[in-house]
């Protein structure tokens, strides 16, 4: 593919998915990867509580493996939590959660996004923390065309595995975008200035959230209270940074 799908020369790039995420990390000094329902979310609210989170990818025997291999306790899917294992991709869960020190966080998407950027820095961007990940960006420089930053939405699969575009992610995405902006850092592609203005276009984000495809999906499933925590804009100032395999808050 050529190199304008890169939308080179811009300091801050927007693309979906981990195939989007796998080919513009060849040109990015950071990337974010946002999976608000809820993968990015359950990272800054563990990180929150001072666990490091180890991102894999997938939900199977080998993650139990990892874990052992890394000392970590292993989130198990929603449904699945229980007393003696009751760490899982619920942000209600982990809020309500023991304290463990390390814990692995399977996600196919999210885990795969991080794991594109190589060796650049990869932050965990959410509607919770939007703002204080912008700030973070700029902080450091990023979000200049020498520097770039590529906040990348995960999205969500269709039953065939094809990539669904979510609203959710979008907004995130969007809401990450537009503190960059107000950091200074306005050399937006037009891709990046219109998930900004998409998240500026929403007046409730909590709403628009809940009503969409995911959040009802979530809602009708049970899980409303992951809803909710999701969509509490900016109520985070913990930005979690992948380092040494995991998702911390840097010291």
């Amino acid at each position: 593919m050529g190199d304008w799908f890169l939308q080179a020369g811009h300091g801050v790039r927007f693309e979906w998915g981990p195939a989007g995420a796998a080919l513009l990390a060849k040109d990015t000094a950071c990337l974010v990867v946002v999976d608000v329902l809820s993968f990015t979310t359950s990272v800054t609210v563990a990180v929150e509580s001072g666990i490091r989170v180890f991102p894999y990818r997938w939900r199977d025997e080998t993650a139990a493996v990892f874990a052992d291999r890394v000392g970590a306790r292993l989130a198990v899917g929603r449904s699945k939590a229980t007393g003696t294992s009751p760490w899982s991709l619920s942000p209600a869960a982990l809020q309500r959660a023991p304290f463990t020190p390390r814990l692995v966080l399977p996600s196919p998407n999210g885990s795969t996004i991080a794991a594109a950027a190589g060796d650049s820095p990869v932050v965990a961007g959410s509607l919770r923390n939007s703002t204080a990940v912008g700030r973070w960006l700029a902080d450091r420089g990023y979000g200049t065309a020498e520097r770039p930053a590529v906040v990348v939405a995960a999205g969500e699969r269709w039953p065939d595995g094809s990539l669904r575009p979510a609203l959710e992610d979008l907004l995130g995405a969007g809401a990450v975008i537009a503190a960059l902006r107000r950091c200074g850092r306005d050399q937006l592609s037009p891709e990046a200035a219109m998930a900004a203005a998409a998240f500026h276009g929403v007046k409730d984000v909590g709403v628009a959230v809940a009503d969409c495809a995911s959040g009802r999906e979530l809602i009708e499933w049970g899980y409303a209270d992951d809803v909710a925590i999701a969509t509490e804009l900016d109520a985070s100032e913990a930005v979690p940074v992948l380092t040494g395999g995991a998702f911390s808050v840097p010291e």
